[in-house]
């Protein structure tokens, strides 16, 4: 049932997620590619968790925010994924009120995490080529808790913030949610309450913890980039600029995609862009982060090399 009774007004009990789209032949061919997707991003960043704790050699802060990392991919992609993945088996995918709820709650808190520990892993490699000879000390294992303590609480703030949101909005009229998921912006325009000032304090956290990481990349980065090109060996930038690649390559595919949905004037792109966009930030990257870090860190493809070798071998 859809729909309750409440006074004057018609509750929402449940929510109709309208997907990515209604072409039969084509949901099962996102259907296909997105599955495929879903099982290389656990399995990948799965093999990277364990990769890290079973390597000595990447028993490191950079490495354990990795690990976190990771952990946060599979969260945030498990948020969305298997429920797009129902959407294109059933003809009418329903979405219960409080499953809406820890949906977006869920969806917030692993974002949220991810800006978190993207800023924490940049910070570290402005410690380890800025200030090297205190690396021990800067970066230690009390500091690293702390810094990862400080990603979740964030996390979990945020989306307490969005979710109490969500239960102060009022929904009686159309539940019908154009989009895969619960997203905030759609069920504010869904409401019939007002939320200007909810929206508003909202959208200050949101902004305020984008703005705040990038900030710290972007320092992070600036300060890398003088210490290296100061370098007077070849050898010597090319070694502490490799370790940043990854880490600059995961920044710019998650804030680039983030920039799009929540920077870019709406009327500038349609509904359907900001699905393909969302699939892109919510589903590819979380399965692309554990194939850029493997595919372009020499430490991870030594410790994996040596772990292959073990297992052959034994």
């Amino acid at each position: 049932m859809a729909f309750l009774e409440d006074g004057n007004h018609t509750a929402v009990t449940e929510f109709i997620l309208l997907g990515l789209t209604d072409d039969p032949v084509l949901k099962v061919v996102l259907f296909i590619i997105i599955l495929c997707i879903y099982l290389v991003t656990v399995s990948g960043n799965l093999s990277t968790i364990l990769l890290i704790r079973v390597s000595s050699q990447l028993h490191h802060p950079m490495y354990f925010f990795l690990s976190h990392l990771a952990s946060a991919d599979i969260g945030y992609s498990s948020s969305v994924t298997p429920n797009m993945l129902v959407n294109f088996l059933v003809e009418r995918n329903s979405i219960s009120y409080l499953g809406c709820a820890i949906q977006l709650g869920s969806a917030v808190f692993f974002g949220t995490v991810e800006c978190f520990l993207l800023a924490a892993m940049a910070y570290d490699r402005f410690i380890a080529i800025c200030n090297p000879l205190l690396y021990s000390t800067k970066m230690s294992t009390q500091i690293c808790v702390q810094l990862l303590v400080g990603s979740y609480i964030g996390g979990f703030l945020n989306a307490s913030f969005f979710t109490i949101s969500f239960f102060s909005f009022l929904f009686c009229g159309p539940n019908r949610i154009n989009h895969f998921f619960c997203d905030f912006t759609p069920l504010v325009e869904l409401s019939c309450s007002d939320n200007s000032i909810l929206t508003v304090i909202d959208s200050f956290f949101a902004w305020s913890i984008i703005l705040i990481t990038v900030l710290v990349i972007a320092v992070s980065y600036i300060y890398i980039l003088i210490t290296i090109l100061k370098m007077h060996s070849t050898e010597g930038r090319h070694k502490a600029f490799s370790t940043c690649t990854s880490h600059l390559t995961a920044v710019t595919l998650f804030y680039g995609t983030i920039t799009f949905i929540y920077v870019m004037p709406k009327s500038s792109y349609s509904t359907d862009q900001n699905k393909v966009v969302s699939v892109f930030y919510m589903v590819v990257i979380p399965m692309l982060n554990p194939l850029i870090y493997s595919l372009r860190n020499n430490e991870i493809k030594g410790a994996l090399k040596r772990q292959l070798g073990r297992k052959i071998l034994s």
